[in-house]
């Protein structure tokens, strides 16, 4: 019976404002739309994960807010002096609630990401495409080369990594296969890529892709079926439940559910909501459905989830370093 993994988390969207205009995104706002999380509410929905059961609290915000002309006001209104230390502060309330952080905060300095990598079980962000394309056009922050250079910073850190491929934004199939090879050739050399997720486009209304078609099954099979190929059997392949039915991929390769959620909605895809726990077991009966914590068994086997999250981790993960809490369904 294939072994089958995912995990329980809730989204905290940090702030959505963002550098980046691409042509995909509805989470990005305007600076008059625009928001910052605060205290109470992260705290509250902190609360409602561990009651709902989660480890995982996925910290995610728009890319380099500070650049964006206005930023400074949001900030002054929260009584936030600076938005790294803040976001330290928020995984600081993730642990002492019970919940493992990882953030993708977009493309940061070394020296901010080693500040962030204590407090944080794994970190993650999304290489996208290795292409030049016109729904990243207005996105400085998505030049593939800077992305790279990001996941190879992190590599050099030792941070258990999340990235992904996107299908449907305007890519070439060749242009999905060289991004693949990019990260094999990236986790060759650093050994921290842990998932790597096949995330098909959701055309959004109101987007410049609203009219995109969506990629088709067998397209999306085709390129899990190319992920197992290019990577490496200990990278799992990761495939979003509530944007595809994912019984076919995993047929094609696919081993991981990412994250799930009772408790918040997908802030990336507001529109697709995810499964519930006890269905998702039902329908995938003949796997073995396991669930995870954000950081895969063997970085923690070796250590590399930051210092602070060490404690808890411990008290979550059983033997095999899976969640060790065991759920009948």
């Amino acid at each position: 019976m294939k072994t089958l993994t995912y995990s329980k988390n809730i989204f905290l969207p940090v702030t959505d404002l963002c550098r980046n205009r691409c042509g995909y995104c509805s989470f990005r706002k305007e600076l008059k739309d625009a928001h910052l999380i605060s205290r109470s509410k992260a705290l509250r929905l902190l609360e409602q994960g561990f009651s709902a059961g989660c480890s995982e609290a996925l910290f995610t915000m728009g890319e380099s807010p500070w650049t964006v002309s206005g930023f400074d006001g949001i900030l002054a209104n929260a009584g936030v002096a600076d938005l790294l230390d803040y976001l330290v502060e928020l995984c600081e309330l993730a642990l002492e609630s019970g919940l493992l952080p990882h953030t993708n905060a977009g493309l940061l300095g070394q020296e901010d990401l080693q500040r962030l990598q204590p407090y944080n079980a794994s970190m993650g962000l999304m290489l996208e495409t290795t292409a030049q394309l016109d729904a990243h056009a207005m996105s400085p922050g998505k030049r593939p080369d800077l992305r790279l250079q990001y996941m190879a910073m992190a590599g050099r850190l030792r941070i258990p990594f999340t990235t992904g491929i996107m299908v449907g934004i305007g890519e070439s199939w060749q242009d999905r296969v060289e991004a693949l090879s990019k990260i094999a050739h990236l986790h060759s050399v650093f050994g921290h890529i842990q998932e790597v997720i096949i995330q098909p486009l959701d055309p959004k209304s109101g987007t410049p892709l609203e009219n995109a078609p969506r990629p088709t099954i067998m397209d999306l099979c085709r390129t899990v079926e190319a992920a197992r190929e290019i990577l490496p059997s200990e990278v799992a392949i990761q495939v979003p439940p509530n944007l595809v039915d994912p019984r076919p991929l995993l047929a094609a390769g696919a081993n991981d559910l990412g994250g799930i959620s009772a408790v918040t909605v997908d802030g990336i895809n507001p529109g697709c909501p995810w499964p519930d726990e006890v269905d998702l077991h039902k329908s995938l009966s003949d796997c073995s459905l396991r669930e995870r914590l954000p950081v895969y068994p063997r970085f923690i086997a070796m250590g590399w989830n930051g210092s602070k999250t060490r404690s808890l981790v411990c008290s979550l993960a059983g033997e095999d370093g899976l969640r060790a809490k065991k759920y009948i369904f």
